[in-house]
């Protein structure tokens, strides 16, 4: 007690006689400690003239304010511009210290936001490299550490995450390097965070909430000397992320009461609401305590407000992620609510909310995507409103801690404005980069009495059926338990033609997917929405013990079905012409698909105008050529689809002078087609992966978007000689049925000759049946 008595008064003392000291310190270093950080990017943007003529030692304060503001378009630059400093041996900063590993570490903790796990991993690796090498200090080194061990818990790296934690641990910030220990503390509570481990997180978040007597003093003084008045300039940056981590861990190892209240005084801050990824955080946890004290009322209220802040921005950037090390399953806040409206009996706002989760999975997939082609609009102005929305997305993503709120509703104001009419010159566009809402009665209105449409709903175990008519919606949970597990097992069974294995498996399936929901479809069309893993069904081989689904009924899909409103007003052609690519040369022998090529010749002869490219003509160059000349396109090449990577998958055409022969999912949301169908021959999904659908949804909504009415496809790599053997019947079958119907028949002749589902079940028809 006489210690910490000592202590306070030294530190009056020294306030006592430093009362002016504030006019003697820079204004950057008293700008930087109270987190005024829009104010320190502004002084030094005045006082740097030429980025490329300014010294490190400046360059660090700006860098430092657009790495804390989110400034990342300026940002990035910031630091190239250091690295080539440094390598000029420029590396000071901070008055004396060695800021080599810096640029490492603020592009690591950017890259965090971008989630780019792996990025991350090799700058802060980097930087903790040269703070080794170089010895520097232990702020670098703390900071580093930090970065490194977040990266690789949040990359999925468990043990390389601990070790770098267990370092970080070891670094000492005894007296005079007390300042650090905020800094340490918070580095290794958002790691454990970040790996799940809540009760450390919890452990190191309270340690640093309880300052001891003489490091509360110390920070006081120093306040003081800097001629710093803490306010609520901190609050956004360190304060939030600081009790949203205690708040969550306080959650998260079954301390509700606490959570609660805390969650509750978090949301009373209006200042909350400016940091959007923990806003939406909050609300969806105090859902959740609704929840479970039995309120479903309010927790599907917090549900909802989650998901309006949630569908604010296009981009999955976590803005907080590099603070609080913990990226929030932002459809598990749909999912939650879909489950408490189905149980309330809301079946036609949980069958919106479902849509609207799809959208979401759609938006964020092509997040990245800015050369959209668009049809029927000022191709000029859509262009400039997606850029205009671009730099409104990355000023909402700025933290800048002193706007004032009529600065801040503006922006909102400007880009609910922007949306809109986006939506209005270019509606279609607009769903792929916005989250679209759609009324359930305005999808009932495009149903006709002949057809009804099965939507599922899949995520964490949980699965939900909707079947909808003209004038009804029906809602049933069914069980989801193992159901990823059980379509891999199916879909694996189907490799080997000569085994029944995949029979038991069919009629599993059947029971947990068909007969819940069949009292309930009286029509014998059935348009079917798959979600997730469900994408990869073959539902035609589906089996009751008797028969196939194909049997029962003529079935459609589409990816989700706000999509039946865009295809609905295209016209379809009256000109019987055909653009056919078989076999092309891809350079390697197993790659060749003879029957492919004859497949070609044979479907070509079905039509009066016909245009046939195979081995070296069918190249890339030809197709993007071609194919908008053509109502109908076929394509017997091979696919290479990645789940991870999805707008990396594509079709497989011969290479020619203009480069390589991929076209790649992310090309197909730049062309324009008028194709009344596209059919896709020899495409694959890969029979033993099944990820979240991502790869089926991608392709088919890329061809529908670039002008296709409907798409053929394939769900795995079928068989050469049964696959030209049924397409050629399809083409056949389409002068006297529709597109649907026409590829029932195709299956069910080619059954005849091919028993085995393997040989006809892989296609299904997405788009227009008509």
């Amino acid at each position: 007690m006489k210690k910490y008595l000592r202590c306070l008064v030294l530190a009056l003392v020294v306030v006592v006689n430093t009362a002016c000291a504030g006019l003697l310190v820079p204004k950057e270093d008293r700008l930087l400690p109270a987190g005024r950080f829009s104010e320190l990017a502004g002084l030094m943007e005045e006082r740097i003239e030429n980025l490329h003529t300014a010294g490190t030692s400046q360059l660090m304060y700006l860098c430092y304010a657009y790495s804390r503001l989110k400034r990342y378009n300026k940002l990035f630059p910031c630091l190239d511009q250091i690295e080539r400093n440094i390598e000029k041996d420029d590396r000071t900063v901070f008055l004396i210290w060695d800021g080599s590993a810096m640029p490492h570490f603020l592009r690591a903790e950017a890259l965090l936001d971008f989630g780019n796990y792996g990025e991350a991993v090799q700058q802060a690796q980097k930087a903790y490299d040269i703070v080794l090498k170089r010895d520097l200090h232990r702020y670098m080194r703390i900071h580093a550490l930090s970065a490194l061990a977040l990266s690789q818990a949040l990359k999925g790296n468990h043990h390389a995450a601990e070790d770098a934690a267990k370092l970080l641990e070891g670094i000492g910030t005894h007296y005079p390097f007390t300042f650090l220990t905020t800094d340490k503390l918070m580095g290794l509570a958002r790691t454990y965070m970040a790996l799940g481990d809540f009760r450390k997180s919890l452990a190191i978040i309270q340690e640093d909430e309880n300052i001891s007597g003489w490091r509360a003093v110390a920070q006081a003084a120093t306040l003081a000397i800097m001629a710093i008045s803490p306010g609520d300039d901190l609050f956004a940056y360190q304060q939030l992320p600081k009790v949203f981590i205690l708040t969550k861990s306080l959650y998260e190892t079954g301390q509700v009461k606490e959570a609660k209240a805390g969650y509750d005084q978090l949301l009373k801050n209006a200042r909350t609401q400016d940091n959007g990824d923990i806003y939406w955080m909050i609300l969806f946890d105090r859902g959740r305590i609704a929840e479970g004290e039995g309120n479903r009322q309010e927790a599907i209220e917090f549900y909802r407000r989650a998901i309006e802040v949630i569908e604010k921005q296009r981009s999955t950037i976590n803005t907080e992620a590099s603070k609080i090390g913990f990226a929030g399953d932002k459809q598990a806040v749909y999912h939650l609510l879909v489950a408490a409206l189905v149980a309330d009996g809301q079946h036609a706002a949980a069958f919106e909310y479902v849509e609207r989760s799809k959208s979401r999975a759609l938006v964020d997939l092509l997040a990245s995507k800015r050369d959209f082609a668009v049809s029927g609009a000022d191709q000029e102005r859509v262009t400039s409103l997606l850029e205009e929305l671009e730099i409104q997305e990355a000023e909402d993503r700025v933290q800048e801690t002193s706007a004032p709120s009529d600065r801040r509703n503006l922006r909102t104001a400007q880009s609910l404005q922007m949306k809109q009419e986006l939506r209005t010159v270019a509606p279609e566009l607009a769903s792929l980069v916005t989250v679209t809402r759609v009324a359930t009665e305005d999808i009932q209105a495009f149903i006709s009495k002949e057809e009804t449409l099965v939507e599922y709903y899949f995520h964490a175990g949980d699965l939900y059926a909707f079947v909808l008519t003209g004038d009804s919606v029906t809602s049933a949970r069914l069980d989801g338990s193992n159901l990823t597990e059980d379509i891999r097992l199916f879909r694996t069974a189907l490799q080997d033609p000569r085994s029944q294995q995949y029979a038991e498996l069919s009629r599993k399936l059947y029971e947990r997917l068909i007969v819940p929901v069949a009292p309930l479809v009286t029509t014998s069309q059935v348009l079917i929405v798959a979600h997730g893993v469900l994408h990869y069904v073959p539902f035609a081989a589906l089996h009751d013990g008797t028969n196939f689904l194909v049997d029962r009924y003529t079935t459609r899909h589409l990816p989700s079905a706000s999509v039946i409103r865009y295809l609905k007003d295209r016209p379809l052609s009256t000109v019987r012409s055909l653009l056919a690519f078989g076999n092309p040369d891809l350079g390697r022998r197993q790659y060749d698909l003879k029957y492919a090529q004859d497949e070609a010749v044979s479907i070509a002869k079905e039509f009066p105008q016909a245009r046939v490219l195979t081995r070296k003509e069918a190249t890339k160059t030809a197709f993007k050529t071609l194919a908008p000349q053509f109502p109908y396109l076929h394509l017997a090449t091979h696919g290479k689809f990645d789940p991870d990577t999805p707008l990396s998958s594509g079709l497989m055409l011969t290479d020619d002078v203009q480069g390589e022969g991929f076209l790649s999912l992310e090309e197909l949301y730049s062309l324009r087609l008028k194709a009344d169908l596209a059919t896709l021959s020899a495409c694959e999904t890969g029979l033993g992966k099944v990820s979240n659908g991502d790869d089926v949804v991608g392709l088919t909504r890329g061809f529908l978007y670039a002008g296709a009415n409907a798409i053929v496809a394939s769900l795995w790599q079928v068989d050469d000689r049964s696959t030209a053997s049924l397409m050629v019947e399809f083409y056949a079958n389409l002068r006297i049925h529709n597109k649907s119907e026409a590829l029932r028949q195709a299956q069910l002749a080619t059954r005849q000759r091919y028993e085995h589902p393997f040989y006809w079940a892989a296609f299904q028809l997405t788009g227009r049946a008509d």
